[in-house]
């Protein structure tokens, strides 16, 4: 059975999988990846920091997956389509799949933050990203992105 004893030891993803012009768009994000480090396969579960100003992403939703968070410490921000959301440490929000609530966090106090990402993983989805040119298509669990007229990104 596998057992992480300190997930803050694990390595952090700090770069992001969005095209060019939106590289940049999750900077001071860190996000270590417990999923396979516990060896499961059926859904994602993610330790992300963020620093203060950084986001979690650009603002989404899912058709196929859901998606939850539970705050582990410092405080954050929901942004949703009906405004924000002042989030502290315990509680949590959901995601469900089609549910057309694009969402994002912020990290808008001084202080880093830390929750758990949760979510399934579909091998087939689509992620729309009302805010910006972008479309996210995964096929067989991998992603391509798209603008809205559907020309792909170099």
């Amino acid at each position: 059975m596998p057992i992480i004893k300190s997930p803050s030891d694990l390595p952090a993803r700090t770069s992001s999988i969005y095209p060019q012009p939106f590289q940049d768009a999750c900077k001071g994000r860190f996000k270590r990846a417990l999923t396979h480090e516990l060896g499961l396969t059926q859904f994602g579960l993610n330790m992300t920091t963020l620093e203060p100003g950084a986001k979690s992403s650009l603002r989404h939703w899912h058709k196929n997956e859901d998606e939850a968070i539970y705050v582990l410490e410092g405080e954050l921000t929901l942004v949703d389509n009906s405004g924000e959301h002042h989030l502290t440490v315990g509680m949590a929000a959901g995601f469900p799949a089609g549910e057309q609530n694009a969402h994002h966090l912020i990290n808008k106090s001084s202080q880093r933050a830390t929750y758990l990402e949760i979510g399934t993983r579909n091998p087939n989805e689509i992620a729309t990203y009302p805010d910006v040119d972008l479309v996210a298509k995964k096929r067989d669990g991998h992603f391509q992105f798209f603008h809205k007229d559907g020309t792909a990104y170099e």
